[in-house]
């Protein structure tokens, strides 16, 4: 919970919120994502460039003592989760073909 601007706690996103906000900036750069659940494991975003099928990411969102960070499977920080645009215009960089 985090303090708003009325001192009462709000909610903070979850990270299934976060990997969903990542992927709605990422159709609209024109990659194709799907939410993934795995059982036992975090969730992540896998994403795919419908020009290259073999351009594809698996990105996940977690929590540091710094905040909320959107991460590329090899634990490589992409960007922090509160800049969506920034992380989604560097997936799409990486991803394209």
């Amino acid at each position: 919970m985090t303090p708003d601007d009325t001192g009462t706690a709000a909610p903070s996103k979850t990270r299934i919120e976060y990997l969903e906000e990542l992927g709605g900036e990422l159709v609209k750069r024109g990659l194709r994502v799907r939410l993934t659940l795995p059982r036992g494991q975090s969730p992540s975003l896998h994403v795919m460039n419908p020009d290259a099928a073999a351009l594809t990411e698996n990105i996940l969102a977690e929590q540091g003592a710094d905040g909320w960070w959107y991460w590329w499977s090899w634990a490589e920080r992409i960007a922090p989760a509160d800049d969506v645009a920034a992380a989604a215009d560097r997936v799409a960089l990486v991803l394209s073909a």
